[in-house]
């Protein structure tokens, strides 16, 4: 099953003010029928980076079977951290960086790698704020979910393990 998903971040006053993911999802069945799903959430005090990857955590932890996944995002730090394998290292040296840093959202990162364990991924990075629909869609969703009530505790974990 092919399901492609969408994903984008935002944050007001960046580094750590309200922020939110926006996700969407569409896979096309056999009788050529697309099914679609929105999925969005703010949180009170967070990063533009934490709402990037919580956008493609939360659509690949929406999947119930392993599928394969054309994952779209404007963010460079998302897509590149596969496309150019800044993931393999930061597991080979121990959540490091190769500037001997601990990895940031070391927390988020582990929750995406259980996520996306089932599925064939493909990470295809899009220029933001240039037109595409369904990343305009998902800057709407993260923008409304960020100026929004009931905003959630964003809990980081910065603790290398």
């Amino acid at each position: 099953m092919k399901v492609m998903i969408y994903t984008d971040g935002s944050a007001r006053g960046n580094p750590e003010g309200p922020g939110g993911y926006g996700c969407v999802l569409s896979y096309t069945d056999a009788a050529g029928t697309e099914h679609r799903k929105e999925l969005s959430a703010g949180y009170k005090k967070t990063t533009n980076n934490r709402m990037e990857l919580m956008g493609v955590i939360a659509g690949l932890e929406a999947l119930k079977k392993p599928c394969e996944v054309v994952l779209t995002s404007d963010s460079k730090y998302v897509t590149d951290a596969f496309n150019q394998n800044w993931i393999d290292s930061w597991l080979k040296n121990n959540w490091k960086t190769a500037g001997k840093k601990p990895v940031k959202n070391i927390d988020l990162w582990k929750r995406l790698l259980a996520a996306k364990q089932q599925h064939d991924v493909t990470f295809v990075w899009v220029k933001g704020h240039a037109g595409h629909p369904e990343n305009e869609r998902c800057d709407e969703l993260a923008t409304a979910a960020a100026d929004g009530d009931n905003l959630l505790d964003d809990v980081i974990a910065e603790v290398v393990s």
